[in-house]
């Protein structure tokens, strides 16, 4: 069972070699990398080129280690005592399954993808560790074990937003996702837009890795990015002449798609000013 990569998704050979080391070691494959570079999508790709099955944990602020596991709904079984419900007598109706249950639980290998990691509490890492470890966990309320019936491949990704607890980091086999250089990303966009003229493509992604690399802003565009801007390039038949700037104008066309926050369209602005300044000087 190994991932090559599939025809939708460019994986550098670095990063399937991840991926299969993490499936060998049967340890948790962690990814880090800026927004947008393909790490929820990762986990997409290795569960349809190894055909099996996906279930995604999506992790927000307020998310807790147990809903991983279990929520024991306490509240609903007193209003049903309260009625003369007869389902208040088995625990178990009260029981619900979280992410981690569901894929130990499941009949087939699963991929198990665990989302933004670093949005959740610091403590949240740490809280799964034996689970994850071990595969399998207790259900107090029944006094019941869950086990795995298949040890699921498990892909969690990072933002980088903070930094995890060492225990969990040394439980992980670790992989960070570089954003990809102008060749790989050639392959990317030749994925999502086959055919777009080489012209176009040369000038757009030349202005794209300037706008990336200058000095001070706030938010670089990711790669989802790029190509939802060239999305737009071929939607309005614009060509590589169309996308020429002078110099009293820094911001590419349709800009919208890479520029995230006022601060980096003001930074543009104010060095389309400066060259302008310059320019009459």
């Amino acid at each position: 069972m190994k991932f090559e990569g599939t025809k939708d998704y460019v994986a550098t050979d670095d990063l399937t070699m991840a991926v299969n080391a993490a499936v060998t070691l049967e340890r948790p494959l962690l990814v880090k990398g800026e927004p947008g570079t393909g790490k929820t999508e990762l986990a997409r790709q290795v569960a349809q080129s190894l055909g099996l099955r996906m279930i995604e944990w999506n992790i927000k602020s307020t998310t807790r280690a147990q809903q991983g596991l279990y929520e024991y709904d306490a509240v609903s079984r007193l209003r049903d005592s309260q009625l003369g419900d007869e389902r208040v007598n088995d625990v178990g109706n009260y029981i619900r399954r979280g992410k981690l249950w569901q894929a130990f639980d499941s009949e087939e290998r699963v991929v198990l993808l665990i989302d933004e990691v670093d949005k959740a509490d610091i403590e949240f890492p740490n809280d799964l560790l034996q689970e994850l470890d071990r595969m399998e966990f207790h259900v107090y309320e029944t006094g019941e074990t869950i086990r795995a019936r298949h040890r699921p491949i498990v892909i969690i990704t990072s933002n980088n937003e903070k930094e995890l607890p060492d225990a969990f980091l040394r439980r992980c086999f670790f992989h960070y996702i570089r954003f990809p250089d102008p060749e790989t990303l050639r392959r990317i966009v030749a994925v999502h837009h086959p055919g777009i003229k080489d012209a176009l493509l040369t000038t757009a992604l030349t202005q794209f890795y300037e706008l990336r690399e200058q000095p001070g802003l706030k938010k670089k565009p990711s790669t989802s990015e790029v190509l939802d801007w060239l999305k737009l390039l071929l939607a309005e038949d614009l060509t590589a002449e169309d996308l020429k700037r002078d110099g009293a104008n820094a911001l590419p066309k349709l800009h919208g798609a890479l520029l995230k926050n006022e601060q980096d369209v003001h930074l543009f602005e104010r060095l389309a000013f400066m060259a302008r300044r310059q320019g009459r000087s």
